[in-house]
């Protein structure tokens, strides 16, 4: 079908959105289509957002020793992958990587853990954790650990942290073929349970695992439906000893409809274009800002990334902005 941008940035930037067809028209165009449609997405990114990129770090808090058996993950039960394993960091270790991202310009930091989800004394260790950190450093404080109830989300939530992160994933249809030791179901009261609780929600999904493009678009519609405040966009890296490691990297132009896609549906959330960019994207990572605004730096829980200084001057020379520039020091 062919696709007027005008309409759909002013659908888009109304609330009323695309339709499906719209969609799977953008997730098919042809690459000589793609520069126009990332211009129409920056124009919905830009009404709510401006030329701002926020800036995120990851710390994986605990490392391995997973029960469950998610596919793509190299911490799960299923994976042979050769990666550091280890129990809960300590306090003062969560406190180093918080000063670790606010000196790498971060307005985010995000505490994961693996394993299914967090007992009472991890819930009680990272509110220890958040509480130091809030009075250390201006950063927003999201947490990453499973499957949880509204009660630890509101025991969080007092103790100063903002986001918790579960993404949908994938599409329902699609999630057996990607976990069988949790449901889809599992994941979306996950979410409600955080927002029940006050908390922002940090939901999206991985692309590239196989799904089709329809799945593609239940994800999207899904997180849409949803009204997810922060949505990551990840793109599979395949890891050599995960069931997924044999599959294929994305091409960058289908990474940049995705983002579009994405974009459209939810002209009011953050978009991040999250793990895999740097391997999936490639060459082209920096049209990404166009439809999304914000990035993960310093690498993700067992890959590694592009580096803060090299992100900064990215953002720079897009022509872009690093939210909070107070914090973070552009170079020269």
């Amino acid at each position: 079908m062919s696709l007027r941008w005008d309409d759909l940035v002013r659908r888009s930037l109304s609330g009323e959105g695309i339709t499906r067809e719209e969609g799977r028209a953008i997730l098919t165009l042809s690459d000589d289509e793609v520069m126009p449609a990332l211009q129409a997405a920056f124009e919905v990114r830009q009404a709510r957002f401006g030329k701002r990129v926020k800036v995120c770090v990851l710390q994986n808090a605990r490392s391995g020793l997973c029960p469950e058996d998610c596919h793509y993950c190299s911490q799960s039960s299923v994976s042979t992958a050769t990666i550091d394993k280890y129990p809960l960091l300590s306090k003062e270790q969560l406190l180093d990587g918080a000063e670790r991202a606010f000196k790498a310009g971060a307005k985010r930091y995000c505490m994961v853990t693996s394993g299914r989800g967090p007992t009472d004394e991890d819930i009680e260790h990272f509110c220890q954790a958040a509480r130091e950190i809030r009075a250390r450093y201006p950063v927003e404080l999201c947490v990453s650990l499973g499957i949880m109830s509204e009660p630890q989300a509101r025991r969080l939530k007092e103790a100063g942290v903002g986001w918790v992160n579960h993404n949908l994933n994938t599409s329902e249809r699609f999630h057996p073929e990607i976990c069988t030791t949790h449901t889809y179901q599992d994941r979306v009261d996950t979410v409600r349970n955080v927002r029940k609780a006050g908390l922002m929600t940090c939901s999206g999904g991985i692309i590239g695992m196989g799904e089709t493009d329809e799945d593609i678009l239940d994800l999207a519609f899904a997180v849409r439906e949803q009204r997810m405040d922060s949505i990551p966009v990840n793109f599979l890296h395949p890891i050599k000893g995960t069931p997924f490691g044999g599959l294929e990297f994305l091409t960058p132009m289908k990474c940049l409809k995705v983002l579009c896609l994405f974009r459209f549906l939810n002209p009011t959330s953050e978009i991040r274009a999250a793990g895999g960019r740097e391997v999936n994207l490639r060459a082209l990572q920096p049209l990404a800002l166009y439809p999304a605004n914000s990035i993960f730096v310093e690498g993700y829980l067992t890959t590694p990334g592009q580096q803060a200084e090299e992100a900064l001057r990215m953002i720079k020379d897009m022509g872009f902005e690093v939210e909070a520039s107070d914090v973070a020091t552009l170079p020269a």
